[in-house]
């Protein structure tokens, strides 16, 4: 068993690499949810990393037990921290007391980087994950494994969420040597939700309110000693501090929690030219009330976001060829003629490894409560399923050891999701139509099937937990199952349905559509009459 463990943790160590500057986390308190409900999503986004279910079940370890730390991008070997006696289980990002939590990189000021330390920021997610209950309880140890061990990395936003309570976190290091971190935590009020997407988001904070914000005892002096802070302490930004803000900060990042909060609540237009790059312009809020409260579904609808209806809209503009795909090829910048251009950087995009909703509710025996809807893949192809945090094993097909980045097999989602969604790129409008259908058929039922599952689970945990957990397990793993095996041949169906580019009818007949009048108009002004018959 303790082989095992150790296998699985060394295997993910070395098939996790970069995500910086890549992912999106909204989050979602228990006041804003219609299923009163807190939630987490985080997307993984990283051209290198393999999809796939992390998990740890709960161990036991003897007095003096020590744990290897290695870095989370590069699989570089840090050192060793003291193990603790119980460790709880973890299952992707969350935990079997449904404690979730999620990260994107800012970077920040990268003189501040400990590259002596011990913590980086994923070992910090996953350990916190395996010793902690609640979200306050995982911002103590988060804080007391850097100030003993230092921290590794550069500048992090986590979101840390329990049924309960829902938290932003920022952590940025002090420089070579020097143990310890700067960093904030700020409780998201009931009611409201809040975001980030690699750049640092909190500003100035009230210091003596400890039941909403915490922070580094020595933050402001620190600052203050290092010249990235002049003021009364009444009027210390974070951000400025430490991540000031500058064009690429804006388009890249923030410019995706403008597009979330646009969608839930009014007033958010205004923020349109900062999103875009206008740094003379006034920031967003760290968090704002929607409208209405948001359902499981309309906040994958936010995950699944091109900038759709703004200016920035991937849909429309040239990149997007003859058949709107919202997806551009790397590298993000471009020069021409000694200018730079750049791609736009939404929500949603190819390089997803996976995703996640997280759902703790406190109405429920934890193991039933937490839910992880996961998804690989790109947000906005992929099928979220659902997967109890109460689970005694993951599901094969998205279990550590099912494939690798570099073993393509049809036994892996992660494959079987890419196989759908790399051919829909190629005539996107109309395939990502048939894509759309079959992941709204099983997300749908999922969704209606949830509160029968729930009781009968309920009613068996009230027997005996054990029973509960015998059947969210097979219930879990079920339903992977079917979606792999269905996508899979929606693959195959896509392959037959338009080959070559030809879309077949209802009735198998070989159809030869033309392209979009308007991208025919563009072949007309670039080529003038080149192409005319004459």
């Amino acid at each position: 068993m303790k082989r095992s463990i150790i296998f699985l943790l060394v295997s993910i160590y070395l098939f996790h690499f970069q995500i910086i500057n890549s992912c999106t986390n909204i989050l979602v308190t228990k006041g804003a949810s219609t299923s009163n409900s807190t939630s987490v999503t985080y997307a993984a986004d990283s051209h290198e990393l393999y999809g796939e279910l992390y998990f740890w079940p709960a161990s036991d370890c003897p007095d003096g037990a020590m744990l290897k730390i290695y870095d989370w991008d590069t699989g570089k070997y840090l050192g060793e921290i003291k193990q603790v006696n119980h460790t709880y289980q973890v299952v992707g990002n969350m935990n079997e007391h449904q404690l979730t939590i999620g990260e994107t990189t800012f970077t920040g000021r990268t003189e501040l980087q400990d590259t002596t330390a011990i913590m980086d920021y994923g070992s910090l997610i996953y350990i916190t994950l395996q010793r902690a209950t609640t979200a306050r309880e995982a911002i103590k140890i988060m804080d007391k494994l850097v100030t003993e061990y230092g921290y590794y990395s550069t500048g992090e936003s986590f979101s840390i969420a329990d049924p309960n309570e829902v938290w932003i976190m920022e952590i940025i290091g002090k420089g070579p040597g020097n143990k310890g971190a700067n960093w904030v935590a700020r409780k998201i009020p009931d009611g409201y939700i809040s975001a980030h997407a690699n750049q640092a988001r909190i500003t100035t904070f009230p210091l003596n309110d400890k039941e909403n914000t915490l922070y580094s005892d020595d933050i402001i002096e620190f600052a203050r000693d290092k010249g990235f802070f002049k003021g009364e302490d009444k009027d210390f930004d974070f951000t400025a501090a430490f991540a000031p803000i500058d064009y690429s900060a804006l388009r890249f990042c923030e410019s995706r929690v403008w597009s979330a909060f646009r969608k839930v609540t009014h007033g958010i237009d205004k923020y349109e030219k900062y999103a875009m790059g206008d740094v003379t312009q006034d920031r967003m809020p760290l968090w704002v009330k929607p409208d209405k409260k948001l359902s499981i579904q309309d906040i994958m609808a936010l995950m699944r976001d091109h900038f759709e209806g703004t200016p920035m809209d991937m849909t429309k503009d040239i990149g997007a060829g003859p058949f709107a795909c919202p997806y551009r090829w790397r590298p993000l910048t471009w020069e021409l003629d000694s200018l730079t251009y750049i791609n736009e950087r939404a929500i949603s995009t190819q390089q997803t490894a996976f995703s996640f909703i997280s759902q703790a509710r406190n109405n429920l025996p934890d193991h039933i409560g937490g839910v992880l809807w996961f998804g690989v893949d790109d947000t906005y192809s992929t099928c979220y399923m659902p997967i109890y945090c109460g689970i005694t094993e993951p599901p094969k097909s998205l279990a550590v050891g099912t494939g690798s980045f570099h073993e393509f097999t049809w036994e892996s989602a992660f494959w079987t999701f890419n196989f759908v969604s790399n051919y829909t790129y190629s005539r996107y409008s109309d395939m990502i139509k048939d894509v759309q259908e079959v992941q709204s058929e099983f997300e749908n039922k999922f969704f209606t099937f949830q509160p029968a599952i729930e009781k009968a689970a309920l009613e068996l945990y009230q027997s005996n937990p054990d029973y509960a957990r015998e059947y969210i397990t097979e219930y879990s793993s079920k339903q992977v199952s079917t979606v792999r095996d269905r996508w899979q041949k929606l693959g195959e169906e896509l392959i037959y349905n338009y080959l070559d580019g030809n879309p077949k009818d209802k009735n198998g007949n070989v159809t030869h559509p033309p392209y979009p009048e308007h991208w025919y108009k563009r072949i007309v002004e670039e080529t003038g009459d080149f192409f005319l018959i004459k």
